[in-house]
């Protein structure tokens, strides 16, 4: 017995803060989406954590007018997830979902080949991520693809949400002390976060008085500081720049694209957010070393993108894909 939607995909981007599920059938028409929490099998591990996507499926299956049965409600999963890093951590991702019965077929990757499809025509380019951390991935239409194992600093990472705010702290923290240059992020940050001091708020932090993600609203603090003409704010932003670059083109240069045409996606809080103090050091650092790739922030979710991989597994046309895109397209501007 065949699929409740014969030639559909159901598929996932997993983040470490959201998930996105989308049931799409084979034309591309959109039949129900969902949204829940991060996906975090480092810490469940991979049967609890895909066991929490259950309500979800669900969820997007009542949209559509189906449920959960004994026969798969879709041709082909195409699962994104964060965290799937390691071969070893695709192979158990993959058995978990097969086990699930929700499909014919399981595709799983790490969630950076989301973003990459969600802003490319075809399975060609390289994408870089940079929110909470950082990573990159590229691929090409014959199944060859170029990627990173991106665990932080341990396998050569820099940046990312996380390192920014650190990064604004230990220099705010160093200009206090005399340790390193002025800045007027010694004065931003306790400012920001209602403070008399830059001591007030470690110590707030530290001893738990402010939750620790309230760390993250150093970010844009940050950039406000640096597109404001601090020289040590403006570095901290040059060397996430350099960092997304030099991912990008060990990406582009293992896939053999350096001097090919081609797109690079952008994506991630920080990149999306539309600093122009970190968009145009991107752009130009870029231009320099590949001049015919062109970067392109994406504005449709990264769902899209593991939709339109369940589709080119399914070898759905040209018109699927317009529709899917279609559906998640943004409004026009007013």
């Amino acid at each position: 017995m065949g699929a409740l939607v014969p030639g559909g995909v159901l598929a996932f981007d997993a983040g470490n803060s959201k998930t996105d599920v989308a049931l799409v059938a084979a034309d591309g028409t959109v039949l129900g989406t969902a949204r829940g929490g991060g996906f975090e099998p480092q810490k469940l591990g991979p049967v609890a954590a895909v066991a929490g996507l259950e309500p979800l499926v669900r969820a997007a299956a009542a949209e559509a007018g189906l449920r959960l049965g004994d026969v798969p409600l879709v041709q082909q999963i195409s699962a994104c997830l964060a965290n799937a890093d390691l071969p070893i951590e695709v192979e158990q991702l993959t058995a978990v979902f097969e086990d699930c019965g929700w499909a014919e077929s399981v595709y799983v990757t790490n969630d950076t080949f989301a973003l990459l499809r969600s802003g490319v025509d075809e399975p060609r380019g390289v994408a870089v991520v940079c929110g909470a951390g950082i990573n990159c991935s590229g691929m090409l239409p014959d199944g060859r693809t170029a990627r990173f194992t991106a665990l932080g600093k341990l396998t050569g990472d820099w940046g990312g949400g996380a390192q920014l705010a650190e990064e604004a702290f230990f220099s705010a923290s160093r200009a206090e002390d005399g340790r390193g240059p002025a800045t007027a992020l010694l004065t931003a940050l306790p400012a920001h976060y209602g403070l008399p001091s830059l001591a007030a708020v470690i110590e707030a932090l530290h001893l738990g008085d402010f939750p620790a993600p309230r760390q993250l609203e150093a970010v844009p603090v940050l950039f406000q500081v640096a597109a404001a003409g601090d020289t040590v704010a403006l570095g901290i932003i040059q060397q996430q720049a350099e960092e997304i670059v030099a991912m990008a083109v060990s990406a582009l240069r293992r896939l053999e694209l350096l001097g090919e045409p081609v797109t690079v996606v952008l994506g991630g809080g920080v990149l999306t957010a539309g600093h122009s103090v970190l968009l145009d050091r991107v752009t130009g650092l870029l231009a320099d070393v590949a001049p015919k790739a062109v970067p392109r922030v994406v504005d449709v979710p990264p769902v899209v993108g593991a939709a339109l991989l369940g589709l080119d597994h399914t070898a759905a046309g040209a018109s699927a894909q317009e529709r899917l895109r279609a559906a998640f397209a943004p409004p026009p501007a007013a």
